[in-house]
């Protein structure tokens, strides 16, 4: 119990750390938003270019970001309430991302939610791995990494689709046509982060069908492959999380 204990501070703690970067990311993205409106590193500073930046989405974008993480780091320290608290305050944070962006000018309630779908369950799947990679890697948590790993196969089986389902549903609406996709920057950009989300699929379904299964009957070494696994996951989640940035930033849609 007091290792479990031990854990669980761990995990809220790194929770807390996550919260504080994406504080500073997003005060720091504002600011740069201010340099790139003056052409230099003093418009992070100055008062009209960032009170301008206020009045516009990005300023609604930092609001609810500010909002969100805090309420989520404050859930952090309430107890059983905290939860929900902190839930509260991620999906704030989350929905901050439907007023920028493409989909902010696709003006459809749908769109919105299907964002917000998307995200969450994004965020459930980077949210576990973490926790999971650290119990994996103590022989006395290895039933506790087991089990969890059990219960994120069968979340999983319900978001794991929805991802799919509200990916594909926003490609669609974005790109518009099968020629635009192939013949597109923007579309060609996508095919490459859907390969790279095939990719994680395909590891997520050995974990789950293989290592997780092994684990839960006290294979060791299925601890080792299910860590080397997840730390791949980690890769190919931060090479998706750049190429959706640039999608959002860096290139048109097709037209």
């Amino acid at each position: 119990m007091a290792t479990l204990m031990f854990r669980l501070e761990r995990t809220r703690g790194l929770a807390a750390i996550f919260a504080v970067l994406g504080l500073f990311a997003t005060i720091l993205g504002f600011s740069l938003r201010g340099a790139n409106l003056t052409g230099d590193l003093s418009g992070m500073t100055d008062p009209m270019m960032l009170s301008l930046l206020w009045t516009t989405p990005v300023g609604t974008v930092l609001a609810l970001r500010i909002v969100g993480l805090n309420l989520l780091l404050v859930g952090l320290f309430l107890g059983r309430i905290g939860e929900w608290v902190s839930v509260l305050g991620g999906i704030i944070a989350l929905f901050s991302f439907t007023q920028i962006g493409h989909i902010s000018g696709s003006e459809t309630a749908l769109m919105d939610i299907a964002l917000i779908l998307h995200l969450l369950a994004v965020a459930l799947w980077i949210g576990v791995l973490t926790p999971l990679y650290r119990l994996a890697s103590s022989s006395t948590t290895y039933a506790l990494a087991a089990n969890v790993g059990h219960r994120f196969g069968v979340v999983a089986s319900v978001s794991v689709p929805v991802l799919i389902v509200v990916g594909g549903y926003m490609g669609y609406q974005l790109v518009g046509s099968f020629t635009a996709l192939i013949e597109t920057v923007y579309g060609q950009a996508l095919i490459i982060k859907i390969l790279m989300v095939g990719g994680l699929l395909a590891l997520a379904a050995v974990n789950k069908l293989r290592f997780i299964p092994a684990l839960r009957l006290g294979d060791p070494v299925a601890a080792s492959h299910l860590s080397k696994s997840i730390y791949v996951e980690w890769l190919v989640i931060l090479a998706i999380l750049g190429v959706s940035a640039v999608l959002t930033t860096n290139l048109t849609l097709p037209k």
